[in-house]
């Protein structure tokens, strides 16, 4: 049986991680939390929480249900009383990427994340449909690294990782490295990005005149069939009129080296930046 200690139990990702791994026989779980909101959460759940270093001394994986503002902060103190051979599994590759962990050579280092519920899907489910975050309802793939480690020590990360994110389809294999050109580059900095500009640009329409829900229904529908022309999940084209529209468009919208978002110095100061703590409350959220 594998002791996995979890840090900020009492957290969002937290609960949802508590969730999935707390009936699980091949885990014994110690759930760490400070914040008295967190611990009640956990009460909720009938969960006991267990005193940080004695969590650490005794676990072979430390997860690090933490925001990636305080990761630094948190693990200078906890990463020393780890124990030789333990794991630390983090759910974010902006922390290591930016080098703000204590490395050990006696430890495993291992990152994990989820892609979340694709948007084209064969849920049936109703609870399934609504569940966009996945690891409750909804089937979702997910990335793994190793950064570093024994070898053998990915297919403990990847089965944890799996059972957290759990009911799971794929799990990728790729690096620290690239997981940091996933999220922030391409999840967050490009993608949600212009989502928020498409958002506002329904605020616009609506504003010039159109009703909400008219606007609303026009666009959701259009950006399902516009995201299955892209992707490549049907066979048709764009229109010609959609392709003078993009064309013109384009160069309005966006800068023409747009692309340097996934350049490595912007990509460093893009998670230099999300590792940050903010002085004034580092020590009220630290798990």
């Amino acid at each position: 049986m594998t002791t996995i200690a979890l840090l900020g139990a009492g957290g969002k990702m937290g609960c949802r991680i508590a969730d999935n791994l707390r009936n699980r026989d091949e885990y014994r779980m110690r759930y760490v939390e400070i914040g008295p909101a967190g611990r009640e959460r956990l009460a909720e759940r009938g969960l006991d929480v267990t005193p940080r270093d004695g969590a650490l001394a005794e676990a072979d994986v430390v997860i690090f249900a933490v925001p990636d503002a305080l990761m630094g902060t948190i693990a200078a103190e906890a990463v020393p009383l780890m124990k030789p051979g333990a794991m630390l599994m983090g759910l974010d590759p902006a922390a290591p990427h930016a080098g703000v962990l204590p490395l050990r050579d006696d430890l495993s280092y291992f990152f994990t994340h989820p892609c979340h519920p694709p948007v084209f899907n064969d849920e049936t489910d109703p609870e399934a449909r609504r569940d966009f975050f996945g690891g409750i309802k909804a089937k979702q793939h997910i990335v793994c690294a190793l950064m570093k480690g024994p070898d053998a020590d990915y297919a403990k990360g990847e089965a944890i990782a799996r059972a957290m994110y759990a009911p799971v389809m794929r799990s990728h294999r790729i690096t620290v490295e690239q997981m940091a050109l996933l999220e922030p580059a391409l999840a967050e900095t490009t993608a949600a990005t212009c989502i928020t500009v498409v958002k506002e640009a329904m605020d616009e329409a609506v504003r010039l005149g159109v009703p909400p829900e008219a606007a609303r229904d026009f666009l959701l529908g259009h950006i399902n069939i516009e995201l299955a022309i892209v992707f490549g999940e049907i066979g048709s084209p764009f229109s010609d009129g959609a392709l003078k529209a993009i064309a013109r468009a384009k160069g309005m919208i966006f800068r023409p080296d747009w692309k340097r978002v996934f350049d490595p110095e912007n990509l460093r100061e893009s998670v230099r930046d999300i590792t940050t703590p903010p002085p004034a409350r580092s020590e009220e959220i630290r798990p």
